[in-house]
């Protein structure tokens, strides 16, 4: 089925575009599917789970890991309740200690 596109106007041109790329995202899709089932015929004969596989599943897929706190590494000696992880940006009071002369292995806790 070849198509002579010289013999296209514009607007027949752009409507053969758009069924083209519609074409394209439909066999894409199918291909995703074709590969699904396949991904869930092995799970199934091998008898695991996608979770045991790939850990959390779909449901965790495009969710950003939880990250928790970390422990401080500096403590500013003037307050005691300021202190800074060593990551991020540098805090006013650490930037103006190593100006006033002290080292960070003064301010590490």
């Amino acid at each position: 089925m070849a198509i002579d596109i010289k013999s296209l106007n514009h607007n027949q041109l752009n409507d053969l575009i758009q069924k083209a790329q519609a074409r394209q995202q439909e066999l894409e899709k199918e291909k995703v599917t074709r590969v699904r089932e396949k991904v869930q015929a092995l799970l199934k004969a091998e008898g695991i789970s996608f979770e045991e596989v790939f850990g959390g599943g779909a449901a965790v897929r495009g969710k950003r890991r939880a990250t928790g706190s970390v422990a401080p590494k500096y403590r500013n000696p003037a307050d005691p309740e300021q202190t800074w992880s060593g990551r991020g940006k540098r805090p006013r009071w650490f930037n103006d200690a190593l100006k006033a002369g002290k080292k960070e292995k003064d301010l590490a806790i």
